[in-house]
């Protein structure tokens, strides 16, 4: 009924957080520049990135249920916009399906993100040391 009202929440917060974390990132880049870091697990992708990722992976997932509520009638273009709102019964049952199916949803979608970024950056770092030990062998 409104299960895509968790997941538009949590884009919203997503894209807040992202938005936040490149500001401070560019701010760290105008600092940092002058520095030469080793390579560490995980440095290849900023965290701006990956939050763009997630937020994109729930605005879709949001609009795509958002559609699909509409094409079963649950959601309606005039007040009060969601049909399960109009009465409160069935507004205990909105509810009800919003914690358990909305959150579910946008906890697999974390989590599968969560999996994703981790392997990302596992075939990243592998990649890099590969190469490292590469070079190192043709120093000798």
């Amino acid at each position: 009924m409104a299960c895509f009202l968790v997941s538009t929440a949590a884009a919203i917060g997503a894209t807040v957080a992202q938005k936040v974390v490149a500001k401070k990132e560019n701010k760290k880049t105008e600092i940092a520049e002058t520095e030469i870091k080793e390579y560490k697990f995980g440095c290849e992708t900023k965290w701006s990135t990956r939050l763009k990722y997630l937020a994109t992976t729930l605005w879709t997932g949001s609009f795509l249920l958002a559609g699909e509520h509409v094409i079963h009638g649950e959601v309606v273009p005039f007040p009060p916009f969601l049909t399960a709102a109009s009465d409160p019964a069935s507004a205990s049952e909105m509810l009800h399906e919003m914690g358990t199916v909305g959150v579910g949803m946008f906890a697999l979608l974390v989590v599968a993100w969560g999996v994703g970024t981790f392997l990302w950056d596992l075939i990243k770092y592998r990649k890099h040391k590969k190469a490292q030990l590469k070079e190192a062998n043709e120093e000798v």
